[in-house]
């Protein structure tokens, strides 16, 4: 599991990777009031199913291919970064290891962006 990231490091990552997979587990009412930009929508509670899914499902579902069990910049978020540390544990286990998570997550992300 690699170390969380950092408003920075995701800022930088957001201005310069075009490797970036951000994903937001929050719930979709909390999506639809605002999501830090070019993150795609997994809920917590269907993490797990949608990383189980087989590369065109997941492409199918999401609009995004599915991400390499190696992927460079594959990061999760939430609200205050304890389900997205939740849905890092569950594709840890399925072999996502490098998946990372923005500990700050919104909460930081919009007092920081205003």
């Amino acid at each position: 599991m690699g170390k969380p990231v950092t408003y920075e490091e995701l800022k930088a990552l957001l201005a310069n990777s075009k490797d970036l997979i951000l994903i937001d587990v929050r719930e979709k009412d909390e999506v639809d009031k605002g999501r830090i930009p070019r993150s795609i929508h997994i809920a917590l509670g269907t993490v797990e199913a949608a990383f189980k899914m087989n590369p065109e499902a997941f492409q199918a579902t999401y609009g995004i291919p599915k991400p390499a069990l190696d992927a460079p910049e594959l990061v999760f978020y939430c609200r205050s970064g304890k389900r997205s540390a939740e849905a890092l544990s569950k594709v840890n286990k399925l072999g996502y290891v490098t998946a990372r998570n923005y500990a700050g997550s919104y909460i930081e992300w919009s007092s920081r962006e205003g």
